[in-house]
């Protein structure tokens, strides 16, 4: 169960929905078109969410953002990585330079 954050629960429906009737929630039709279409959807938000950055507007970017952030977490749920998962992954990089964690992923270390 989440932590109570908007992103934790966000995650949780996903999850309660990828069981769910395609014809009735749009997060598991979206699941029912398998991995790839996942990826697809989740590529066309972020590219909005871009031009949104790159406009300067806000409010739009904000909203793009959010569906970038939904259809990147049901990407990973399509391929069985859970926001748990990529909590973990940040949790490990926490307090490194950005720029020293690139570096020893590029090294293997």
């Amino acid at each position: 169960m989440s932590d109570g954050s908007t992103i934790a629960r966000l995650s949780d429906r996903i999850a309660e929905r990828a069981g769910a009737d395609p014809e009735s929630s749009w997060t598991a039709k979206l699941l029912a078109r398998g991995p790839e279409k996942c990826a697809e959807k989740f590529g066309e938000e972020s590219v909005e969410a871009i031009i949104e950055a790159v406009r300067g507007d806000r409010e739009k970017l904000a909203s793009e953002a959010a569906d970038a952030i939904y259809h990147l977490l049901v990407m990973c749920r399509a391929r069985d990585v859970s926001l748990a998962d990529i909590e973990a992954v940040l949790e490990a990089r926490e307090g490194r330079s950005g720029i020293d964690e690139k570096a020893a992923r590029k090294s293997g270390g």
